[in-house]
């Protein structure tokens, strides 16, 4: 292992606290193992929680300490450090978090460094639980570390979608969508129906209520930022571990992961994409890693200011304009990846494809997925199962209109920031937490993302991949018995329409390339 005692983001953190919030997120559990693993003089991890489906704070601690995350933690025998894991019981959709008025004390003495990544990230929620939790709850956690007394800094965990209202976006504050004041009062007087109804001309350019407030979250950040040493880091879309804490690790079923956990089993067999535009997505590890670096960074600003806070930083922790990604050069390697891994909880012969036309989408989706689904529903219902496949489809139906801008629009994220940091870091911080994604190949990426969905979103050990395999061949059989019976099925209907049958059989290519185009 390096020599961590020549880090200096290792040897700020040593003996601190760090009060975290939205722990058991993707984000919060890989920051938590990063601390404890890669840093064992941190100090107490106050992590805030909530008591949730019958259990304490405590029994919630012990169910985090199980997630997959730790698993090499685990193989290193690093089990001893969890005792600096602290829950403390609040929530920061409450007033003044929920605290007790003990445990608001204990982390007012105590807590060193303050990392905010609690969100509601449902892109479909309501004005009033967006307003509360990401924009109510930001100022209830700067609000707290107004009061610290030993607050070496804030790191607030933000979108680089909050600005997706342009296209081309930099490492800067953009004026608030609307004042927070008349939002919140808003919130405060108004029904929920009054507030769906208002929502269009509130949000304005905004695409969801999620980016608005995360917008006018930020500038409760920037307006403590005078007071004591703050960061913000604007991740793009969260994807699976680049590194750490193994290659592929996720637990997160938003973008790519989810896709290919659902094409993996058969069920999602068109995506509404244009393989041609580039998605912005980041690692989970380069984020985490970007966070810890920003705790240490901004703080050191402010010592070499004369102990007086710089201003506010803000990072792109992106890909978009420096390691811009297209799927265009992945669809033959992610359809042969669920051959070459499949699932052996695969319900059908798995084959994706991406649609660039929404229409067309929606044409194909009633053919590859609501019918399939229909049948595969009635059979789970015949086998005492719960049939979940046709409502998943409609919720996507459902969503297409709301996601739509998110699913074609190509945005690009300038990072000339986050790279200067990255380049500027000490080479032992940089092995450590590093944040530079100039070395990153996506092929190889991919592959590792597809193993790792494998084994830690769909439970599939690698022991069971041969005889996952045996039944992959098997699918495919009955996927083209089922193909030549539904094409000999439409060429019977078009004779039985008055079609001769050569004629017919001329027909069938165009059958075929026609639902291939779906």
């Amino acid at each position: 292992m390096t020599d961590n005692l020549q880090s200096p983001i290792r040897r700020f953190y040593a003996g601190k606290n760090v009060f975290i919030t939205g722990a058991t997120g993707f984000v919060g559990v890989t920051i938590i193992e990063k601390l404890l693993r890669d840093i064992p003089e941190i100090g107490t991890l106050y992590i805030l929680m909530r008591a949730k489906k019958g259990k304490s704070v405590e029994q919630r601690v012990e169910d985090v300490k199980k997630n997959s995350v730790f698993n090499r933690f685990k193989e290193m025998k690093l089990e001893d450090r969890f005792a600096k894991i602290k829950p403390v019981e609040g929530d920061v959709g409450q007033e003044n978090l929920g605290l007790s008025a003990a445990d608001r004390q204990l982390l007012i003495d105590n807590v060193n460094v303050v990392i905010h990544s609690a969100a509601t990230l449902d892109f479909f929620q309501g004005l009033r639980e967006t307003t509360c939790i990401n924009l109510l709850g930001t100022r209830r956690v700067v609000e707290l570390c107004s009061q610290i007394k030993q607050l070496n800094s804030l790191v607030h965990v933000s979108s680089a979608y909050v600005n997706s209202y342009l296209t081309d976006v930099e490492e800067k504050l953009y004026p608030a969508p609307d004042d927070p004041e008349k939002v919140i009062d808003l919130v405060n007087k108004s029904s929920d129906s009054a507030l769906k109804e208002m929502e269009p001309k509130l949000l304005k350019d905004h695409p969801n209520t999620y980016t608005f407030t995360k917008h006018l979250a930020e500038h409760e950040v920037a307006k403590a930022a005078t007071r004591f040493a703050c960061g913000i880091v604007r991740p793009s879309m969260i994807t699976a571990a680049w590194h750490e804490p193994v290659p592929g690790w996720t637990i997160s079923k938003n973008g790519p992961q989810g896709f290919v956990m659902g094409a993996a089993k058969g069920v999602i067999r068109r995506l509404p994409l244009d393989a041609s535009v580039i998605m912005d997505y980041i690692p989970v590890d380069v984020v985490t890693n970007a966070i810890i670096t920003t705790g240490y960074y901004v703080d050191a600003l402010k010592v070499k200011n004369g102990n007086k806070p710089d201003q506010l930083q803000i990072f792109h922790l992106t890909s978009s304009t420096y390691k811009p990604f297209r799927f265009e050069k992945l669809v033959a390697q992610i359809n042969a990846g669920m051959h070459e891994y499949p699932l052996a909880s695969a319900v059908w012969y798995p084959r994706l494809q991406f649609v660039k036309n929404l229409t067309a989408f929606r044409l194909g989706a009633i053919f590859f997925h609501f019918i399939p689904a229909i049948f595969l529903d009635l059979l789970t219902v015949v086998t005492g199962g719960r049939p979940i496949l046709l409502r998943l489809h409609r919720n996507v139906w459902n969503s297409l209109n709301t996601l739509e801008r998110f699913i074609f629009t190509e945005w690009h994220y300038d990072n000339k920031l986050a790279i200067k940091l990255a380049k500027s870091m000490d080479p032992v911080d940089k092995k450590l937490f590093g944040i530079d994604i100039e070395t990153l190949c996506w092929e190889e990426y991919f592959k590792n993302m597809h193993m790792g969905v494998r084994e830690y979103l769909n439970k599939e050990s690698p022991k069971n991949l041969e005889a996952a395999r045996k039944k992959d061949k098997i699918l495919l059989g009955l996927h083209v018995a089922m193909q030549l019976l539904v094409y000999y099925g439409i060429f019977k209907l078009l004779v039985c329409f008055g079609i001769s049958s050569p004629k017919a059989a001329l027909v069938m290519p165009l059958v075929y390339m026609g639902f291939n185009a779906l």
